[in-house]
């Protein structure tokens, strides 16, 4: 009981993600800063601003529900740390695994988006109806490219669980290099999910404010932001789990190395991307998702499947 509440609390739980998010999100500033030949913000700068923001005091629009108001941040937060818990990590076996639940962790990180749309929805406002419904269009155009990359190498694994994908390509390293299309398909698909440039539409704020969070402040917005930098943490954790299967179960602090080590070139590619391009219109990235990702999405469904009768014949 007591190793339980230590792991869902602490490590690999709560705290770790926390840390592990603020770090990031560190990480992720400053090379973007030092990539426009800017300085940059201090090593305590993410935790800083979380402070600042839950010493401010808490603002409720007047003609909002205070209830959902206040709930939508807190569900957020709760589910995307709980989808941490399903990812293998530095070990191909994550803190709790089933069979399925790579379905159950795409479940849990769309309630972020979702509770953005809602947080917008519900703000009784233009700029944050705005950004909802941003929020919500861009939802139904990365979420299918995203799902459809990640969904290939598990078809090839045959399961749907993620320590089972771990396990199957740690066994046979090879095959991880069948996923490549995959892997770039739910690399730009996860900064439209993370909401970063060029997808950053509905937090536009030379043209909305903040979109859905523009009303929210005190610790409900500290709530959303760290929601941010922890999603940022958990996606780079699902990729480097599904298509860089490596560096698992190795002993002492060697699988822990590794796995910081594959998080740093996921987030470094993320930063690259949202460093060398300009934001889209919204029409644009619907355009690019279904004209180019999802097809190339498809593409490497066809790869996964065609390998997997390859193999299954041999």
């Amino acid at each position: 009981m007591a190793t339980a509440l230590f792991n869902l609390l602490v490590f690999p739980g709560l705290l770790f993600v926390i840390i592990g998010g603020l770090a990031f999100e560190y990480i992720d500033r400053k090379v973007h800063a030092r990539m426009q030949n800017r300085i940059g913000p201090p090593w305590f700068q993410p935790f800083a601003d979380l402070v600042k923001l839950l010493a401010k005091e808490s603002i409720v629009p007047e003609n909002a529900d205070r209830r959902l108001f206040q709930l939508i941040p807190v569900v957020a937060l709760a589910a995307v740390v709980t989808s941490f818990l399903y990812i293998p990590l530095w070990k191909s076996a994550a803190l709790y695994s089933f069979s399925g639940d790579l379905i159950v962790v795409f479940y849990l990180l769309t309630i972020p988006s979702m509770a953005l749309f809602l947080a917008g929805w519900g703000a009784v406002s233009l700029y944050s109806l705005i950004g909802a419904v941003r929020c919500l269009t861009q939802l139904f155009a990365y979420e299918v490219p995203f799902f459809m990359g990640i969904l290939a190498p598990c078809i090839l694994a045959d399961t749907w669980s993620l320590s089972g994908v771990a396990d199957y390509y740690q066994k046979a390293p090879a095959l991880a290099l069948v996923n490549v299309i995959g892997f770039g398909v739910a690399l730009v698909a996860l900064l439209g999910k993370l909401e970063k440039v060029p997808f950053d539409i509905p937090e536009a704020e030379t043209e909305i404010v903040a979109g859905p969070l523009t009303e929210y402040s005190g610790w409900m917005l500290a709530l959303f932001r760290l929601t941010l930098d922890i999603e940022l943490f958990v996606g780079a954790s699902l990729l480097a789990a599904v298509f860089l299967p490596f560096g698992f179960n190795l002993p002492g602090w060697g699988g822990f190395i590794v796995y910081v080590l594959k998080l740093l070139a996921v987030v470094g590619l993320l930063t690259l991307l949202r460093t060398l391009f300009a934001r889209l219109r919204l029409e644009q990235m619907v355009d690019f998702c279904w004209k180019y990702l999802a097809p190339a999405a498809l593409l490497q469904l066809v790869i996964s499947l065609s390998c997997k009768a390859v193999l299954n014949a041999g």
